[in-house]
């Protein structure tokens, strides 16, 4: 599903002669296509969501980094293909959406301090993949783990 609707929003980039877009679009299938080839399977869409996740990931990264070194045609580049990427994500969850999930991993693993944190995050990883940044739902679940 999210792969055809890749290669449609590509051919419709190539119809448009939205260069930009389909450089990005092509990143993306490039990194798709490199998961099936390395894991010798077909992605399914909760794996092209980890996919895109991942580039998302290094593209912040990249995009803190590129300011810090005074670099803004860089990280506006970078900005740009965030954007793009998200376009094929979920809808982001509210932080009150979060809070609840968070509260419920929480009680359903019946989490009591920081040693517990794994199993949380386990519980939490595919409910919310794609959907919020992991890393600050980490530092959520840590702070409450913690207080």
């Amino acid at each position: 599903m999210l792969k055809s609707r890749l290669q449609a929003d590509m051919k419709a980039a190539m119809k448009a002669g939205d260069k930009a877009r389909l450089g990005v679009i092509r990143l993306i299938n490039a990194a798709i296509k490199q998961r099936e080839v390395d894991e010798r399977i077909e992605l399914d869409d909760t794996q092209v969501l980890a996919v895109l996740d991942k580039m998302l990931k290094q593209r912040r990264d990249s995009v803190s980094q590129y300011s810090e070194a005074g670099r803004e045609d860089l990280a506006e580049q970078e900005r740009f293909e965030i954007g793009i990427c998200q376009e094929y994500m979920p809808a982001a969850l509210s932080e009150d959406e979060l809070t609840a999930l968070i509260a419920a991993a929480i009680a359903d693993t019946g989490a009591a301090g920081m040693k517990d944190m794994g199993k949380v995050m386990g519980v939490l990883k595919p409910q919310i993949q794609g959907r919020a940044d992991m890393a600050a739902v980490s530092a959520t679940v840590k702070a409450k783990l913690a207080g």
